[in-house]
């Protein structure tokens, strides 16, 4: 049966609630690393990587061939009843790489919400406190908890009544939206004075890079700072590696750049090349203090998921997608500084990004600070008429991310950079 995307659309509205938005009008038939085909058989590349979770490409050799191998064994036990050879050796190479010295264990489980529920859970029981310390602009997910440390009101909070209690937020620091690490630490001393005890504080939870915030690094010494009074005040800090993790950033762990040793890790997104996994990995002391039956979860840990986050790992290696994401964000960088020297484009500035994982602002002006209110929204559209998936991002709409895959080739990359040119062009 043939369909089209008009055809698709129509249905689409009828059966899934309006709640849950889709970006383009663009429905999938299939892909291949950075390249992606809908129904209509028109192609485009893709520099979404469905959110940062393709940073080995779509369908990856050595990840469907994982897959095929666990299928053909067995598909679903739950950890929880009969243990599994894939997840135990993936725990053993998570905890391998850990960023923080000692002992780690991991805990997996399927999405970034669910992990950043558990490493909160982990906190609280470990610590025997219930105070939570997020950032504005931040985002965590979209359940009870996640939504209440999300930093953002609009779309993720409205509507759906108070947030649950105990959490806190701090001014992120962006200094070209004058806000700087002094004015975050002030707020922070404000919040012990006023709010909040340091002794009641479970956890603070922060993205080295945050991802719908705008792809706005956290400052060295912003993670220093915290690193210590979370020391000083014995708080557990949490890095949310949701969409930072698994070598977008130049590293492993986007944390790793600042040399900071966090206690606790979200881990979720590209950790197995497109199918739903998701963790924490913490420090052993941390991570055993929750008695038995206090973590898990029917689906936690996939057999199948699992074989396929240690074919990523291995890619990731023997792929040098480390050096890759450098690579790649030198040539999307000096593209894109090329593109905001130019007075026939909409102008654009604050080019900015770790590794791979690369932003920058549609602005109000050329030579102007003031970016344009909901102003990526339309590139989107344009570079989808372009032939190329794009993102937009920022706490005011104003932000364009790229997150292409980091197996994607030289020719692609410049061919999906070529189309944000020619969206650019008012």
């Amino acid at each position: 049966m043939t369909v089209s995307n008009v055809d698709l659309l129509s249905r689409r509205s009828a059966a899934v609630p309006a709640g849950v938005a889709t970006g383009l009008p663009l429905f999938v038939s299939r892909a291949e690393n950075a390249e992606i085909w809908d129904e209509d058989g028109r192609r485009y590349v893709d520099f979404a990587g469905g959110i940062a979770v393709l940073n080995v490409g779509h369908r990856h050799p050595r990840v469907m061939a994982a897959v095929r191998e666990q299928l053909a064994a067995y598909t679903h036990v739950a950890f929880q009843v009969t243990a599994y050879r894939p997840y135990v050796e993936l725990a053993e190479r998570l905890n391998a790489l850990a960023p923080f010295s000692g002992e780690a264990r991991t805990l997996l489980l399927t999405t970034g919400a669910e992990a950043v529920e558990n490493a909160v859970k982990i906190a609280r029981a470990a610590t025997g406190r219930q105070g939570v310390i997020a950032f504005t602009g931040g985002f965590h997910g979209r359940t009870a908890l996640t939504m209440a440390l999300t930093g953002k009101v609009v779309p993720y909070k409205r509507g759906f009544g108070m947030p649950t209690p105990g959490v806190y937020h701090l001014p992120f620091p962006v200094p070209h939206q004058g806000v700087e690490v002094a004015d975050t630490l002030r707020a922070l001393t404000y919040l012990f004075a006023a709010d909040l005890s340091p002794e009641d504080v479970a956890a603070i939870i922060i993205e080295p890079v945050q991802g719908e915030g705008g792809f706005h690094a956290a400052p060295t010494e912003l993670l220093q700072e915290l690193r210590r009074l979370c020391d000083a005040h014995g708080i557990l800090l949490i890095a949310d590696e949701v969409q930072t993790g698994f070598a977008r950033t130049g590293r492993m762990f986007g944390i790793e750049h600042s040399g900071v040793e966090p206690d606790l890790m979200t881990v979720a997104k590209s950790m197995a090349g497109g199918l739903p996994l998701s963790g924490v990995i913490g420090r052993a002391a941390i991570m055993d203090r929750v008695e038995p039956g206090g973590l898990g979860g029917t689906y936690g840990g996939s057999p199948i998921a699992c074989a396929a986050a240690l074919a990523v790992l291995d890619v990731i290696a023997e792929e040098g997608l480390l050096d890759r994401a450098d690579a790649i964000g030198r040539r999307a960088k000096d593209r894109l500084t090329a593109m905001s020297a130019r007075s026939d484009l909409l102008p654009i500035g604050n080019i900015r990004g770790l590794g791979a994982m690369i932003a920058f602002d549609i602005m109000e002006q050329r030579g102007g600070s003031a970016v344009a209110v909901n102003g990526a929204k339309a590139v989107t559209m344009r570079a989808a008429d372009e032939g190329l998936i794009l993102l937009a991002c920022g706490t005011s709409g104003e932000t364009i991310r790229i997150l292409v895959p980091l197996t994607a080739s030289d020719a692609v990359l410049d061919e999906g950079l070529a189309a944000i040119e020619r969206a650019l062009a008012a």
